[in-house]
């Protein structure tokens, strides 16, 4: 399983703008074959860092999304909207119980 664990440093108002376009990357993303989960959370502590969580099954259903049309539109959206920065971080995860 690949995880992608993603950082975006904005504005408030830049989330507030972006919510329709969350809303759809979402939505679209998890319809996709290989996504296991895809979301998007805003820190509590600091509002104007928005996270984005995803895992895909492989390597391969990540490098598909990454040419679907709605993730050219979250791009777009996001350069209507410049966050000051953003890095993701991908990892080769196996997933195990929850330790006792």
């Amino acid at each position: 399983m690949i995880v992608v664990n993603a950082v975006i440093e904005t504005t408030e108002d830049n989330i507030a703008a972006l919510k329709q376009a969350i809303r759809v990357m979402e939505e679209k993303s998890r319809a996709e074959s290989g996504c296991l989960d895809y979301t998007f959370s805003v820190e509590l502590n600091n509002p104007s860092v928005l996270r984005i969580t995803e895992k895909w099954v492989d390597a391969e259903a990540l490098q598909a999304h990454f040419g679907e049309s709605h993730m050219v539109d979250f791009r777009d959206a996001m350069a209507a909207h410049p966050a000051r920065s953003l890095t993701a971080t991908f990892y080769e995860a196996t997933e195990i119980e929850m330790p006792r």
